[in-house]
């Protein structure tokens, strides 16, 4: 009987965890786009452990390209990736704390300005994408408020869920 409780605790954490993470499509509306300040972008979010980067972009046209370090990313030295991606629909999860480093693998892509420097901070928080515009003030977009309530109704409900789950348990 305790061993079933434990186990759907465990569970329960893990699902919820799972429901707290954020999607953050790089770019925003834009995309993964030459035109995209990347910069910008990323100084108007909260990256967290678990969150997940959606690289979106067309395929054939773009790529995504993991780089190893500050000089790699500094000088695009596309030659030390550590990861290569080209689907046009690239998702990478942000699995410890930390910085991480991301380019264009096309010829001159990185040059122009197509690379974004990602800073992964540690916690269980639920982390919010926000959109930013082109000043210094950012605020969360209609989506995100939306997409991040959602993500608290339900882990609400996994833990009610569970609750209950657990009580039921408890009487038999």
């Amino acid at each position: 009987m305790e061993n079933r409780v434990c186990l759907l605790l465990v569970l329960v954490a893990l699902i919820t965890k799972e429901a707290m993470a954020a999607q953050h499509a790089v770019g925003g509306s834009q995309g993964w786009e030459e035109s995209t300040d990347f910069s910008s972008w990323a100084s108007g979010q909260k990256f967290k452990v678990g969150d997940q980067l959606v690289f979106k972009y067309t395929s054939g046209l773009h790529s995504v390209v993991e780089l190893g370090g500050e000089s790699a990313y500094k000088s695009c030295d596309l030659g030390t990736a550590l990861n290569s991606m080209n689907t046009g629909n690239d998702v990478v999860k942000l699995n410890k704390p930390g910085t991480r480093y991301f380019a264009c693998g096309t010829l001159g892509h990185c040059g122009q300005g197509m690379k974004v420097k990602i800073t992964v901070e540690s916690g269980t928080a639920p982390s919010t994408p926000e959109s930013s515009s082109s000043s210094s003030s950012s605020s969360s977009s209609p989506a995100a408020s939306s997409a991040s309530a959602m993500h608290s109704y339900f882990a609400a409900f996994v833990l009610l869920t569970a609750l209950v789950a657990t009580s039921l348990l408890y009487m038999f």
